[in-house]
């Protein structure tokens, strides 16, 4: 189910970027995220649109939408019925008609500005392009509290062997060149937290061009995740990607953009 929010923009099938926004109960967080990608978007010389992928909110969350068609930019709801924001996020790759497409949390925590940059490498010929809140650059005015700080240094020690030279994988504002999206998209099985570093180990499998640019990062308030309650969740992600995922470890470099 897509239904179009504006009709005298230009739709998704011809505009340069799509950015897609997985929402699941965000109706609280969502209006003032939408508002602030239309009003960066709208003074971008490309044409774009948004889409909202609600993941099976029992909030007014697709409802909101309709309150933002006078946004200047179209507005899009997907449903996605499969759980996890890792299927939201699928569903709006595979789906995309636009040259460019990538995702970013409901709550911003990487400023809109950011895009700017991300638009930028993909002008430059880059397939697949990262925020990382750890290249040289980036700051995080607001971090996250000490345990899950301790929780995501643990992650990255046990995923070296996916995540290769990438430094950060679960910072959830990435790009992609359509096509490449879709390749990477496909077949990712993942749903929940651990679903980036599948994103992350699929592109460096086909050998797909990948770039870290730095970005401000700020925590927010309202994650669900719970480092003791979904550890076992994510051991289980991390154990299906080993049987799953095979790359070759010098497949793509990945560069570092600063």
């Amino acid at each position: 189910m897509e239904r179009p929010r504006t009709a005298a923009s230009p739709t998704a099938a011809a505009c340069d970027l799509e950015l897609v926004i997985p929402a699941y109960n965000e109706e609280r967080r969502l209006a003032p995220t939408v508002l602030a990608l239309a009003e960066h978007l709208r003074g971008m010389s490309l044409t774009a649109a948004l889409r909202v992928v609600d993941n099976g909110s029992s909030d007014r969350t697709a409802e909101c939408v309709d309150r933002l068609a006078a946004s200047g930019i179209p507005i899009t709801v997907t449903g996605c019925s499969r759980r996890g924001k890792g299927a939201a996020v699928a569903r709006g790759m595979v789906t995309t008609r636009s040259r460019w497409v990538g995702f970013c949390d409901a709550d911003l925590a990487t400023p809109a500005a950011a895009i700017d940059d991300a638009v930028a490498l993909l002008r430059d010929g880059r397939q697949v392009v990262i925020g990382s809140r750890r290249c040289t650059g980036a700051r995080m005015p607001v971090r996250q509290p000490a345990l899950r700080r301790l929780g995501g240094a643990g992650f990255r020690l046990a995923t070296r062997r996916f995540s290769g030279p990438v430094k950060d994988t679960q910072c959830g504002f990435k790009f992609f060149e359509a096509q490449a999206a879709r390749r990477i998209f496909a077949d990712v099985t993942t749903t929940g937290f651990a679903f980036d570093l599948e994103v992350i180990a699929r592109a460096r499998a086909l050998g797909l061009s990948l770039a870290e640019f730095p970005v401000v990062w700020s925590d927010q308030e309202g994650s669900s995740f719970r480092p003791f309650t979904d550890g076992r969740r994510v051991a289980g992600e991390l154990w299906r990607l080993h049987r799953t995922v095979h790359h070759a470890p010098a497949a793509s470099a990945v560069g570092e953009a600063g």
